[in-house]
């Protein structure tokens, strides 16, 4: 009996092994982001308008990092890492605004700074789309040409959920107005 837990056990740490890499350790977030996060955690608007921010301070990173070729050195990684904080920040922003919508809060304003970052963000991703395929910049581009596909869908969709609430919104809220 004991035998059979042990080989069980074997088994299931034999087919476990090959999924430990796609394990996510990385926040996106630092414990002073988290804070802040946790500070608005009860206002809606505050609490998107600052993961916007948040957000947006991303892309200013990769931006500045591909400015400056004092940080070529890993460049490629570091462009990989931003990407994937970027996505999940704005997946997140999303079911936050989704579950704020639910509780009937006013979401208009900051709607409107989603519309607009989402806005901004598709250009940044075009453009370091275009970046990616040239083939000066190959190498460094292979080790975040994933990770900026899922940020370009990850934004495309928010941009169509964004428009879409903003859009109910307006009309929930012009109604009660009345």
């Amino acid at each position: 009996m004991r035998i059979r837990a042990i080989v069980y056990f074997g088994v299931t740490l034999l087919f476990s092994a090959p999924l430990w890499p796609q394990v996510h350790d990385r926040d996106p977030l630092t414990e002073k982001e988290v804070d802040q996060l946790r500070e608005t955690a009860i206002e809606p608007e505050k609490r998107l308008k600052l993961m916007v921010e948040l957000t947006r301070a991303r892309m200013v990173a990769i931006d500045q990092l591909r400015a400056d070729p004092k940080m070529a050195k890993d460049r490629g990684k570091r462009t990989h890492d931003l990407l994937e904080d970027i996505a999940t920040l704005i997946d997140e922003i999303d079911d936050n605004a989704e579950n704020y919508n639910e509780r009937n809060a006013d979401l208009r304003k900051p709607l409107k700074d989603m519309v607009a970052m989402d806005s901004e963000f598709q250009v940044k991703m075009r453009e370091l789309k275009a970046a990616a395929d040239d083939p000066k910049s190959i190498d460094e581009a292979s080790d975040y040409k994933f990770a900026l596909d899922d940020a370009i869908d990850s934004v495309n969709q928010s941009a169509d959920s964004s428009r879409k609430l903003l859009e109910e919104q307006n009309v929930k809220f012009a109604k009660k107005k009345k």
